[in-house]
């Protein structure tokens, strides 16, 4: 069987003002051949008070300066947390954004977010959406006000912080609590390594394939690391968008931008930061014959990658292990209005 690392004891006890009150402290499992998490799940640890509430809260928009778009609406469940109605995200008024919303999880692993990595800390990702006027419009302080004003959420949180008035810091750790549970770890890929199934001779092609080509720039287990890479893609001169860049201004991160994980791509289309790509054979096709030469380029491609119409026939079939349907099917990462 496969070994589980426990993170977290099970149950603490407080004391408040009316006796003594119990709060359910959440297990975090994941798979032995993972790595150690990033985020400080010690200091931090998960209830389930406060894993609810930030489902309830990421489900509701009134997150938003007008009350009409909330992280679901561009973090789909169906689509492992990704947007694919566009190829870039929509906000308040329906406005466009730059980039193309990316998927949620596994994020206990990242140290940066965004395709920028302008936030360097989870708990502090969601400030971005509700700050930015394309797409929530609006700022932590209006949230609070709003939050504290509703029938429900005062409750809500002091069940979960016991605390009587609501804080923008509540709001962005229950928020967090939440997407730490979003693992994603029960695909084909993941049955394999832990000896409960067998990858095809096709998907075994892929697999060498992967690990010839792709690899360095998305690690397995995990599929992605926390770097920046710039890979070869022709810029959209209507986005403009330097990726890195736009936050350090170091010529060298000119068009680097975080490297995704490689993880339930059936789900998560279209790709790229801008979602300029609908197909993998399109990606594939980027990396084989497209990639533009430049300074920054990745050391991997600098060489380029040579794939045939077979070769990209079964690196695909590898890369469609790495889906995980349990992921999308989890009733407990729905809606809680829909799924109580």
């Amino acid at each position: 069987m496969i070994k589980k690392i426990k993170v977290i004891i099970i149950i603490i006890m407080t004391f408040c003002c009316v006796g003594f009150s119990y709060l359910s402290l959440e297990v975090f499992e994941y798979p032995s051949y993972f790595p150690k998490p990033i985020y400080d799940l010690i200091d931090k640890p998960l209830s389930k008070q406060k894993i609810e509430l930030g489902k309830k809260i990421f489900y509701d928009p009134i997150l938003s300066a007008d009350n009409s778009v909330s992280c679901a609406s561009c973090h789909s469940s169906y689509n492992a947390f990704a947007h694919t109605d566009h190829d870039l995200s929509h906000g308040i008024n329906d406005q466009i954004g730059t980039r193309n919303a990316p998927p949620l999880f596994n994020l206990a692993w990242q140290s940066s977010f965004m395709w920028d990595g302008a936030i360097n800390h989870l708990d502090f990702q969601p400030l971005a959406p509700i700050s930015s006027p394309l797409e929530m419009g609006s700022n932590i302080g209006s949230v609070v006000n709003k939050l504290n004003q509703h029938p429900n959420y005062p409750k809500l949180f002091y069940e979960a912080f016991k605390d009587t008035v609501i804080t923008g810091e509540q709001v962005l750790i229950a928020l967090s609590q939440f997407q730490i549970t979003l693992l994603s770890v029960n695909s084909k890929y993941d049955a394999v390594r832990q000896g409960f199934d067998v990858f095809s001779e096709q998907e075994k092609k892929g697999y060498h394939l992967f690990l010839e080509h792709c690899n360095s720039c998305h690690k397995e287990p995990l599929f992605f690391e926390n770097k920046y890479e710039n890979n070869g893609l022709k810029v959209d001169t209507f986005l403009n968008d330097f990726g890195r860049w736009n936050i350090t201004k170091v010529s060298r991160d000119s068009l680097k931008f975080k490297t995704p994980s490689l993880r339930n791509l059936s789900y998560t289309k279209p790709y790229m930061h801008d979602g300029r790509f609908n197909t993998l054979n399109k990606v594939l096709n980027h990396y084989s014959n497209e990639v533009v030469l430049n300074n920054n380029l990745a050391p991997s491609l600098k060489k380029g990658i040579s794939l045939s119409a077979e070769d990209k026939v079964d690196l695909i079939a590898f890369l469609l292990t790495l889906n995980d349907q349990k992921f999308i099917l989890n009733k407990k990462h729905k809606n809680p209005n829909i799924y109580p």
